[in-house]
């Protein structure tokens, strides 16, 4: 298993989460017995993930997944906003709920109040800063989008610097840390946060973090649930799934990380020797769990099928849409090869003791399976 961006469950998470389906199935906004024991079992959760990103448990949100809570984050400061305009900035590498949302609401817009910035970035996916700054300034701008790093290639982006021109303007900024809450460090430049329990060994639930004082409301809010940004209670089995993976992957963070960092590095560097084939991203300032390569002569849906039948599961196209098929948005905005790229996301050493050894088995099975398959597509003398 090297596609973990999905999964699976941390085994500890996963007897907490069969453990809850007894003791938390009420509904904790019932006044009964059980309702106040799932009331107390969901704020437990919420504190401990609170505590975890180093915020107060009432700027936490959960909601049913990552993505739901990238659009929601978006849409609330939009909302609270809409009086001065309805501009959005992101990157050109942004997760595709901020991008595709953004464009379409730039299409329907009946006024020239809500463009999509999308601001270009270099070969090694990082933001341009000096044209990030001139499109968080541009008037009518409101909110601004930037991931903590990029799920699909693991840069980095400079948030402390995007914050402090998002800042100078007057304009929160919303960091999408997906790919990377549990396996780096907690981010502390944002002023609304976003994250997927799935990222640290737990199951799909989303998180969402607004910062007191930012101006924030949900333009669909019909309840008080979830601090005004959710109509639907979250499960509580999930939430309690959740918080148990946070705290056994938090305990060992830095070893993991370190661990999986020299794991990738290795993959990096055998990637690097195969012919006509690229290792994109960041090779030091980077998530330690992620790497990508494209080939040429090869589509990466053969590469992904051959790998599967070596035995590796492994990605390819882009990790920041809905589909597989899809060519990558994120490639393509770093100008770097799209075609035949596949991707690693290393599972949780607890979650795949065995992780190592399939790393080790990969790099070996690297370099003659990108030969196989280009020569099943007619191309040889590589």
């Amino acid at each position: 298993m090297l596609d973990a961006a999905s999964g699976p469950l941390h085994p500890l998470a996963r007897e907490t989460l069969l453990a809850a389906l007894d003791a938390g199935w009420a509904d904790p906004s019932r006044l009964y017995a059980e309702g106040r024991a799932a009331r107390s079992l969901l704020d437990r959760a919420r504190e401990v993930i609170a505590d975890g990103l180093g915020v107060r448990p009432g700027e936490v949100s959960l909601l049913p997944s990552g993505p739901a809570a990238l659009s929601r984050a978006v849409d609330g400061v939009l909302h609270a906003a809409r009086r001065r305009g309805g501009g959005t900035v992101a990157s050109a590498v942004e997760h595709s709920t901020v991008l595709i949302e953004g464009r379409a609401r730039a299409s329907m817009s009946t006024v020239a109040k809500a463009p999509l910035v999308e601001v270009p970035v270099d070969s090694l996916g990082r933001v341009d800063l000096a044209a990030w700054g001139e499109a968080v300034a541009r008037p009518g701008m409101v909110v601004a989008a930037l991931q903590s790093a990029n799920g699909e290639v693991g840069t980095r982006q400079p948030l402390a610097a995007a914050r402090q021109l998002c800042a100078a303007s007057g304009i929160p900024l919303v960091v999408d840390a997906m790919a990377s809450l549990g396996r780096d460090d907690v981010p502390t430049d944002f002023d609304v946060l976003v994250g997927d329990g799935r990222s640290w060994g737990g199951p799909p639930l989303g998180v969402l973090v607004v910062r007191e004082g930012v101006r924030w409301h949900w333009s669909g809010a019909r309840a008080d649930i979830e601090h005004g940004r959710h109509d639907v209670t979250p499960w509580v089995p999930l939430a309690l799934a959740a918080a148990e993976a946070w705290q056994q992957t938090q305990a060992g963070r830095t070893n993991e990380a370190a661990a999986a960092h020299e794991l990738v590095t290795r993959v990096r560097a055998a990637a690097a020797l195969v012919p006509d084939t690229e290792v994109v991203g960041d090779a030091v300032d980077r998530l330690p769990h992620v790497v990508t390569f494209s080939s040429l002569y090869v589509d990466g849906e053969a590469l992904v099928d051959a790998f599967d039948r070596a035995g590796f599961a492994v990605a390819s196209g882009s990790a920041c849409t809905s589909s597989t098929l899809e060519p990558s948005h994120v490639l393509a905005a770093m100008g770097v090869l799209t075609h035949g790229n596949v991707r690693l996301v290393l599972p949780l050493e607890a979650v795949r003791p065995a992780r190592a050894d399939d790393v080790a088995a990969f790099v070996e099975a690297l370099a003659p399976t990108v030969r196989a398959v280009r020569s099943r597509a007619g191309v040889t003398g590589l």
